[in-house]
């Protein structure tokens, strides 16, 4: 069975921690451009567009030769505006980068994808062990426990597993590339509302865990940072100019 599908990247202009993200500059080309870039090695220009509510965002995709496709500004999360999107393209399923992931590996989309095609009833995440150079306290990395079989149990902002003493132990944190159904998407349109764990740590995914709906987690090699806030945004020109020489 053949499946029709996409890479679609969301991005919105308004952050709290980092106005402007998808738009900042990494060595001369601004952050969309390098996610876009790693997308299109991996499955190619036809097949990858930026969802935005921008118009600043959106032209400068245009000026680098992108696709695009306009939504609405009432997407609260990422899912939703890829969900809105699907309304017009009407794919099969909808592989989700977020823009924020420049140091992401084209290799891993591919697993995602992959993955997902052997058992489209699932959805499909990401993770990574996380580094020796990373904060397992960091609110900012979604931290991932999951089954023997590699289902995602639960996901959140502490430093999850921890022992009693207080150390968090063998941390995972997720890496946002995701697979999602057509049938996926519909639902997080359907059930707008957050759910309350969703809430509380500020997690999308977690609105389908919450409704039991399972999510199947593909560990990738950690490759880099996700850029969360301008220090985010610094290592990775950081360590970016270091593996160029």
């Amino acid at each position: 069975m053949s499946f029709k599908y996409a890479v679609l990247i969301p991005a919105r202009y308004e952050s709290s921690r980092f106005p402007g993200k998808p738009l900042a500059d990494i060595n001369g080309k601004p952050m969309i451009q390098h996610v876009w870039d790693k997308c299109v090695a991996a499955v190619g220009s036809e097949l990858v567009y930026v969802a935005t509510d921008d118009d600043r965002i959106a032209k400068v995709v245009k000026d680098f030769g992108g696709q695009y496709i306009m939504t609405s500004s009432n997407c609260l999360t990422g899912t939703d505006r890829l969900a809105e999107a699907n309304e017009s393209l009407q794919l099969d399923f909808i592989i989700n980068v977020q823009g924020d992931e420049p140091m992401l590996e084209p290799t891993d989309i591919i697993k995602v994808r992959d993955a997902f095609i052997k058992n489209p009833a699932q959805i499909v995440n990401a993770y990574t062990k996380i580094s020796d150079n990373e904060d397992p306290y960091s609110t900012t990395l979604p931290k991932v426990v999951t089954s023997k079989s590699g289902n995602l149990l639960y996901m959140s902002r502490a430093a999850i597993p921890m022992s009693k003493y207080g150390e968090g132990k063998n941390n995972f944190k997720q890496v946002c590339i995701y697979a999602f159904s057509k049938e996926h998407l519909e639902f997080f349109s359907l059930n707008p509302a957050k759910t309350k764990i969703e809430d509380v740590e500020d997690i999308e995914i977690l609105r389908f865990l919450e409704n039991d709906i399972s999510v199947k987690m593909i560990e990738v090699d950690n490759v880099g940072i996700a850029v969360d806030t301008p220090a985010d945004l610094e290592k990775v020109i950081f360590y970016m100019n270091s593996n160029e020489k």
